[in-house]
């Protein structure tokens, strides 16, 4: 096949790995580093497709993006892993997370800067993470996210830190940003330790060098990704419809209102909401694939090796309260910090792709959303500006009083101390210890997992220790006393989960039912737990058309009596 032709001067030398007139022609600034060729690849991508490791590495000194996808959806890092080239993956991974920290220093002041010009205001933000498996179910947290603005400063208190070693890590921690004449100030405050790690910026970034050589990947983190397969999951929100919910029984029905943390909200669902996940392996080794349990086809391309790929696609119903007597916006004030959370934690992220979406008229005060097959989000905004449950740091002025209101239809006064470092703690530089959470959160790649244990057959799953463990296949396992002890709490679990759907609910029936025998393997105990989850779903079901059939006869032998 002839590569590509004169009109791609970039292409052309990166086809035939001519690296050094490559460097020549970048120092020259004459060529677009992203122009695309005829089949949308830049030059970036087409060098990590054909494994020209010199080239790369010239592209990337000169800043070439490697944020971009490819037209199938593929990351630049998948597409170098996807190569099996240790050294290809350690730089593309390295400038990958280097370019990330750069935007994350760029975009903090802007944002800033635009809360500045919104109302204070003082907001409640409750996450419930919900799943329908019994066991998944006991293992679901909760948090509250506390969020002060005032001015240009923010602060949002957090409990739930992330998931390790199937436990969920908490700890007291504040995020304050606070923006200045030529900056912003961050600093991340650890209550439990009193510490606090500050960082300024834009007024002094970061060299370069420093950053980069920073965010240098170690070598069993390269090692975990060329021994794993290559997951990409995305929401596809394209054909997203919203519809109004119902409610009433047949003939009186009407479209559905809730009151929400005291707002009147209309009801919706967000329809063919679909979860597309794609996984490849023809990086693996046979080994390796043998612990991968899909069944991957082969499909051709027209330069690296064919892609070994399989995929899925799951519809989702996310639902949505939205109450057009709310008086924060959604886009001045709330988006901002959800784009600021968004940097560093997985689930902000998934909601902020949520609301980007052109959602009908009002404030979501609740929104429930799914992250993956077996584990959904609810947000509840709440206790706005401290009516429900008053607090010292916050209040709403008196009439007449000479606070001004901004313009906001709800004045509310935040105390300014509350963005200051507390008393006595220790203040230290940036934490650069770890980068910033990527696709490889653990919350995240809990989720991933999990979904993988849908409904289907043995050989397309991945193994239950493998999904419970939070292990990928490749990894090394916990050691061996730990091992067996959290899969006796699990097995606890999930006998507990068992148990409660075979005890009797009557009231005469004081004693439990004995528990059936255990089943043969743990993968059993989880297989019958997911039945009897999904029959007692049937029951309830069943249970409200019912009552549903019972009142409408009711109501209408009220209607004949007379």
């Amino acid at each position: 096949m002839a590569g590509p032709g004169p009109t791609f001067p970039l292409h052309r030398l990166v086809w035939a790995n001519r690296h050094r007139e490559l460097e020549a022609a970048l120092h020259s600034r004459q060529h677009d580093i992203e122009q695309e060729d005829p089949r949308g690849r830049t030059p970036l991508e087409l060098a990590v497709s054909l494994g020209n490791l010199e080239s790369v590495r010239v592209l990337l000194r000169h800043n070439a993006n490697v944020g971009k996808e490819s037209c199938q959806g593929w990351a630049v890092l998948q597409e170098a892993v996807s190569t099996g080239d240790p050294e290809m993956v350690q730089v593309v991974l390295q400038y990958r997370d280097y370019q990330r920290a750069k935007q994350r220093l760029a975009g903090i002041p802007e944002l800033l800067n635009k809360l500045r010009q919104a109302p204070d205001f003082y907001v409640e933000m409750k996450w419930e993470f919900t799943s329908w498996v019994p066991l998944v179910s006991k293992m679901c947290p909760s948090d509250v996210y506390r969020v002060w603005k005032r001015g240009e400063s923010l602060r949002v208190d957090t409990s739930l830190l992330g998931f390790e070693h199937m436990t969920w890590q908490r700890g007291r921690r504040s995020f304050i940003f606070k923006g200045q004449e030529a900056g912003a100030l961050v600093m991340e405050v650890d209550h439990d330790r009193q510490v606090v790690h500050t960082e300024t910026l834009g007024l002094a970034p970061p060299e370069p060098e420093v950053l980069l050589a920073a965010m240098r990947p170690s070598e069993e983190h390269v090692a975990s990704r060329l021994t794993s397969p290559i997951v990409s999951t995305h929401l596809d929100t394209r054909n997203v419809a919203f519809e109004r919910n119902k409610c009433g029984i047949w003939g009186w029905r009407s479209e559905k209102m809730e009151t929400v943390s005291g707002y009147e909200a209309k009801v919706y669902s967000a329809m063919n909401v679909e979860l597309v996940t794609r996984t490849r392996t023809e990086h693996l080794s046979d080994q390796d694939k043998s612990r991968s349990k899909g069944k991957p086809s082969l499909e051709s391309r027209n330069i690296g090796r064919p892609i070994e790929m399989s995929s899925k696609v799951q519809r989702f119903k996310a639902t949505l309260w939205l109450s057009e007597e709310h008086p924060l916006s959604l886009g001045d004030q709330v988006t901002p910090i959800i784009d600021l959370m968004a940097i560093s934690n997985a689930h902000f992220a998934k909601l902020r792709d949520f609301i980007t979406l052109r959602l009908p008229p009002g404030f979501p005060v609740k929104i429930e959303i799914p992250l993956f097959h077996v584990l959904n989000a609810r947000i509840t905004f709440s206790n706005l500006c401290g009516c429900d449950e008053p607090l010292s740091s916050v209040w709403v002025p008196a009439p007449g009083s000479a606070v001004p209101a901004s313009g906001s239809p709800f004045p509310c006064e935040v105390d300014p101390s509350v963005f200051e470092v507390p008393e006595g703690y220790s203040v230290l530089g940036a934490e650069r210890s770890e980068p910033l959470r990527d696709e490889d959160d653990d919350l995240l790649q809990f989720a991933i997992q999990q979904s993988l244990l849908e409904a289907g057959t043995e050989a397309e799953q991945v193994t239950v220790w493998e999904a419970l463990t939070n292990t990928r296949p490749g990894t090394h396992p916990p050691p061996r006393a730990m091992a067996y002890e959290e899969q006796l709490q699990l097995e606890r679990a999930l006998q507990e989960s068992l148990q409660m759907s075979t005890e009797p609910r009557g009231p005469g029936s004081p004693h439990r039912t004995p528990l059936a025998p255990t089943p043969a393997s743990f993968e059993e105990q989880l297989r019958l737990a997911l039945e009897l989850s999904s029959r007692e779903q049937e029951e309830r079901e069943r249970r409200g058309q019912q009552e549903e059939e019972d009142l409408q006869r009711i109501l209408r032998l009220s209607l004949t009596e007379h």
